[in-house]
């Protein structure tokens, strides 16, 4: 552990104090902060070498750059700091909103591989997209019921479920993915199943309106699954249930490219974690798939309950 004179000798710099107010928010990588804070790539990596010396920040490997975060505190009053700075370093809202625009392109990012593809999913090679996978689901499933499909796509499992759903509501980010579902679903006559824009950390769905959240092989594609988790559990009526199927945690970094990951799959741990803090109740997990070819993706599959509301005794 560093000593606090030394920790305070670090956060004494304006420019890595911004940094600490930046990260304290969200993961960044270096060209990310050089954006918001228009500081060269070697000015940026400097300041990040210190702030790790003292352990304040800690990164971890996504594609070919890291994600810098804040690290634990260890007693230093990192907080308290921070609060201040944020009152007296006048770039400081200007640097937040900053960041707002940039994290608004990696969603935009993520947004354009998937109206490109729009259209030919299905057709085209997903990895963790197995029938065997989504009917060890649908095993666990009590129609009929309001269900939620999120990160929908052209909603080829949203128009399996409607068939016997009271109703499924599709959500999904990409408009042209929208359209293309929308259009199917009249083609084929599927009027109980509704499409709708809108993100999975923000859903245009009512609180406590659904029974039941999916997420097929869509949860790895949110910036902050925890928040998409927390979204779920708002929406579903007490008791409701929430199934997510994602990738087991694997190192094929080309997938990031390739499918737009945000993240490469999950442990069981990573979901019993999201899940609990989300309050959910009753966590199963499972792996329900292997697949055969290289890079042998598997399909973890998990399971949980949002407590009932308590009863009111007279």
């Amino acid at each position: 552990m560093s000593s606090i004179l030394k920790t305070l000798r670090v956060v004494a710099d304006p420019s890595r104090l911004r940094i600490l107010l930046l990260l304290a928010g969200e993961e960044l990588s270096v060209a990310e902060l050089q954006e918001i804070l228009t500081m060269g790539q070697s000015t940026i990596s400097t300041h990040l070498s210190q702030l790790k010396q003292v352990a304040l920040v800690e990164d971890r490997r996504t594609g070919k750059s890291n994600l810098y975060k804040l690290g634990p505190s260890n007693g230093t009053p990192l907080d308290e700091i921070l609060a201040l700075a944020k009152k007296e370093i006048p770039e400081a809202a200007s640097d937040q909103a900053a960041m707002r625009r940039v994290l608004r392109k990696r969603q935009d990012k993520m947004r354009s591989f998937f109206d490109s593809v729009a259209g030919r999913l299905g057709k085209d090679y997903v990895p963790g997209k197995s029938w065997k996978s989504v009917a060890e689901a649908l095993l666990r499933l009590m129609p009929p019921m309001v269900i939620a499909d999120l990160g929908a796509g052209e909603g080829a499992f949203a128009q399996l479920l409607a068939q016997r759903a009271k109703k499924v509501i599709a959500v999904d980010s990409s408009a042209r993915m929208i359209e293309v579902g929308r259009d199917q679903a009249l083609r084929y006559g599927v009027e109980n199943l509704e499409y709708r824009l809108g993100d999975m950390e923000e859903l245009p769905i009512q609180s406590a309106s659904v029974d039941l959240v999916f997420f097929s092989q869509s949860l790895h594609h949110a910036l902050h699954p925890e928040r998409a988790v927390i979204e779920a559990a708002r929406i579903l009526v007490p008791g409701g249930r929430i199934v997510i199927l994602d990738l087991i945690k694997h190192r094929f970094e080309e997938a990031r490219e390739l499918y737009a990951d945000e993240w490469l799959g999950f442990s069981e741990t990573d979901l019993e974690s999201m899940l609990e803090k989300a309050r959910f109740t009753e966590i199963q997990t499972s792996v329900v798939h292997k697949e055969p070819e290289t890079p042998q993706f598997q399909t973890l599959l998990a399971v949980a309950h949002k407590p009932s509301a308590p009863s009111i005794k007279g």
